[in-house]
């Protein structure tokens, strides 16, 4: 007789959770999963693929009027808030099929249900217990709100994609990438949009230039951009929601979106009692497989607080498979990994900022560029491209490459290669570019500006 129920138990069937428990079976371990909401977890049921959808739509806006520059004649175009929504939602139940067809494939046992973590073998769901010899903690992160009067009137990611409909007067809260993506897709949707962020510029963390391109280009679309800006209380005013602000002034909104954060959800596993280490955050604190301090409970995931990726937590729980059950023990690779932000426009990232390549290496060269899209001549719009390559001067390896811009997360995937194995700035010169492409500036930039850490 087995000594455990199961070899695996899985709490959360996210992305990485779903891919940890999948791998996990098919190496021979006895699996199971649970989920108290949805399959497919944030990425899939309220994050990246409703967000990307949205933004899509965002976007026809411009596109219909871009039309008339090349020749199109197009009657006024009519948005309909609940199309979008029905459309979204049957394709994010869908994809939710998928996902737990791919786990009946694979001989995961699917549990529906809140569950915790009763002892280290032990997971409690629907007053049952199971034993495992080994316990996943893929839980995720939740949205936080500001502990400021009447912030329960305000809306997060999570309610926003579930609207019934489009708030006329839309105040944001944040400068993160979603603060800065949501303000795009309200936006381009029809709404009028404010941006409150306390900091000094949007997208902190974030190359200087492209904080400061975005921004710019934020504010050509219409967005108004408060910075060192902060609400005090949110209370109702008839339909619509009074917002009083830190410096005295008020404003009146139809909706408050707070995009201030999210916290790794933690909050009720029963991990604190159990021992397991967790930060200030309440993220599982994890070492490079995944294994957190005591040895049969691990994590992936935005759970973790590492780097709230889905490919990311995808690589993190196929590595503690093939480490638990392949005899292969591995860790992600969090080196130099591509992101993107899906604003109006978009920003493609991979490897280091200016700053962080300064302080890292002590002097590099700085390519970049600043130029109107060959598209925009006939469109007349006034929209620019950036485009920037990081340099170490020493070595010559292309350490940062950034891009604000239509398409910058297509052509910074296929960059994000060449970044990662570390090709030289000679290697990207000797490479022929694809005419005409805003994607054959990366391999075009001439003019440089050496900078030495002080």
């Amino acid at each position: 007789m087995p000594q455990y129920d199961y070899d695996l138990f899985v709490i959360g069937a996210g992305s990485g959770g779903v891919r940890a428990s999948r791998m996990s079976a098919s190496y021979g371990a006895r699996v199971a999963i649970a989920e108290d909401y949805r399959v497919g977890g944030t990425c899939v049921i309220r994050g990246c693929v409703p967000k990307k959808l949205f933004s899509y739509a965002a976007h026809f806006h411009e596109d219909f009027e871009d039309a008339r520059g090349f020749g199109w004649t197009v009657a006024a175009p009519q948005f309909s808030w609940a199309a979008l929504m029905a459309n979204k939602d049957r394709e994010i139940a869908r994809l939710e099929a998928i996902y737990i067809k791919l786990l009946q494939g694979s001989g995961v046992e699917l549990m529906q249900g809140r569950a915790r973590v009763a002892d280290a073998h032990t997971v409690e769901i629907g007053g049952k217990r199971f034993s495992a010899a080994h316990i996943l903690v893929a839980t995720g992160g939740w949205p936080v709100k500001p502990a400021i009067p009447g912030a329960e009137l305000a809306i997060t990611s999570n309610e926003a994609f579930e609207l019934t409909e489009l708030p006329k007067r839309v105040l944001v809260v944040g400068g993160g990438y979603i603060a800065v993506e949501f303000a795009g897709i309200f936006n381009g949707l029809g709404s009028e949009v404010t941006l409150s962020y306390r900091g000094e510029q949007i997208l902190r963390g974030f190359d200087a230039d492209v904080r400061a391109h975005l921004n710019q280009e934020m504010t050509r679309k219409g967005i108004s951009i408060l910075l060192h800006h902060e609400i005090t209380a949110i209370a109702r005013a008839g339909a619509a929601l009074q917002v009083d602000c830190a410096d005295g002034t008020q404003r009146t909104v139809d909706a408050v979106m707070f995009a201030t954060g999210r916290k790794p959800n933690t909050a009720g596993l029963g991990l604190e009692a159990l021992g397991v280490k967790l930060d200030k955050s309440g993220a599982v604190v994890v070492d490079a497989r995944s294994h957190s301090n005591i040895a049969s409970i691990h994590a992936v995931g935005d759970v973790t607080d590492r780097l709230a990726l889905t490919p990311v937590a995808i690589r993190e729980g196929a590595a503690l498979a093939a480490t638990l059950f392949n005899n292969t023990p591995g860790a992600a690779d969090h080196d130099n990994v591509p992101s993107a932000v899906f604003s109006q426009p978009p920003v493609g990232t991979v490897g280091d900022s200016e700053e962080k390549a300064l302080a890292k290496y002590g002097a590099i060269d700085v390519y970049k560029t600043d130029f109107r899209a060959l598209k925009h001549t006939l469109s007349g719009r006034e929209e620019r491209t950036l485009m920037k390559l990081v340099v170490d001067e020493a070595s010559q390896r292309v350490v940062g490459a950034h891009m604000v811009g239509a398409d910058a997360p297509e052509i910074i995937q296929g960059i994000g290669i060449a970044v990662k194995v570390g090709l030289t700035k000679a290697q990207f010169d000797a490479t022929v570019g694809i005419h005409p492409t805003a994607a054959e500036e990366f391999v075009t930039l001439r003019d440089k500006q050496t900078l030495r850490r002080a």
